[in-house]
């Protein structure tokens, strides 16, 4: 018997949108369903006082897939935002990512060549070790300033555990660049969505009937009875019931604030590295599309410990949690006229151009 929908795609997010504007292009007709009373996932923008605030935290689209570059832009034009976020340390200002700027805040250093003597004499201390956590593994590869003033503290609360019970292989790299170049990506393309997330997400998802505040878990056999193929982008363990336990996440707490001041920082992203400091960074939203509105909006974020009410954000993708995923992911193997993906249903944080180019692969195969 012919089914109602072609695609029941579950979650409004990034990857289900783009897979449902695909699939509407060949000619498909997709059902997406979302618990939450919006689209758009964690990319969902809420415009207060003309600015575009980011509800789940700042989300820079940057990539060097040009394919991708252009579907994107395709569908909504993205301005030409470059990422430079700062740290504050105790008052101080220093530049990110770990550049000659920040290596003249930390020890009035210009030359090139000094700084790299300097970083060298700071990394003999740990060369021979083999790093048994985050903290040893951080000292080796750039020694003790920039790991106390940098990275100590805000690792320190981002994963709310001390840098010595972390295991090593959370930092593989800290790049050190010998530029004065602020630009904390490499990517050649970067930018924001014009108007912001919000109408990008709307364009991918123009041709499709849309349900929000639908709990797909607790009501999927009624659901999945309507499409031939249900996608499926939330949360891996919690569709198959947690059978083998949870998967670990931490989660985050965000305090918007409306200020009466055109500008509180001057910048779109500062990060705060002192442990005593509760949050990890604040974010002043009209930064990210060049705003010049009377007022201003800020965010603090907090990281916090996540549990089944709260938002899963950062997978912890340690031994145990990737052995547990592994089990999952053979159930859903075994699963006929399913699609698993995005971040929750594979258990890896993406970047987003890494999400649009697994739905266009998935897309491309399937359709």
């Amino acid at each position: 018997m012919k089914k109602e929908y072609d695609y029941l795609i579950v979650g409004a997010g990034l990857y289900g949108a783009v897979f449902a504007y695909q699939a509407t292009q060949n000619g498909k007709k997709c059902l997406v369903v979302d618990r939450r009373p919006h689209i758009g996932g964690n990319l969902y923008c809420e415009n207060i006082a003309g600015i575009n605030v980011h509800q789940y935290g700042p989300h820079i689209f940057h990539t060097s897939d040009i394919e991708v570059w252009n579907f994107v832009n395709s569908i909504v034009p993205f301005n030409r935002f470059t990422n430079e976020p700062l740290a504050n340390y105790k008052g101080k200002l220093y530049n990110l990512p770990f550049n000659m700027n920040t290596f003249r805040q930390l020890w009035g250093i210009t030359d090139p060549e000094e700084a790299r003597i300097k970083i060298e004499e700071q990394r003999e201390e740990y060369a021979k070790i083999q790093p048994k956590n985050l903290e040893e593994q951080a000292l080796k590869l750039v020694g003790r300033d920039i790991y106390e003033i940098l990275v100590k503290g805000y690792t320190e609360k981002q994963w709310g555990r001390k840098t010595t019970e972390l295991p090593s292989f959370i930092i593989k790299r800290l790049p050190l660049r010998f530029t004065y170049n602020n630009n904390y990506f490499n990517d050649p393309y970067q930018g924001i969505p014009q108007g912001g997330y919000n109408k990008l997400i709307f364009r991918l998802l123009k041709n499709c009937e849309v349900q929000l505040n639908i709990d797909y878990n607790k009501q999927r056999n009624e659901l999945d009875s309507l499409a031939q193929t249900v996608v499926y982008t939330g949360m891996l363990d919690e569709y198959f019931d947690y059978c083998y336990g949870e998967l670990e996440y931490r989660s985050l707490k965000f305090e918007h604030q409306l200020l009466d001041t055109e500008n509180y920082q001057g910048n779109a992203v500062v990060n705060y590295t002192e442990k005593d400091v509760p949050f990890t960074r604040i974010i002043e939203h009209k930064h990210f599309e060049y705003g010049t509105q009377p007022q201003t909006i800020i965010t603090r974020e907090y990281p916090i410990a996540w549990n089944r009410d709260k938002e899963a954000y950062y997978p912890i993708n340690d031994t145990h949690n990737n052995a547990l995923y592994l089990k999952y992911r053979a159930l859903a193997s075994q699963k006929n006229n399913f699609i698993f993906g995005g971040r929750l249903a594979e258990y890896t944080y993406y970047d987003m151009d890494k999400i649009v180019r697994a739905a266009l692969d998935k897309a491309k195969e399937v359709l």
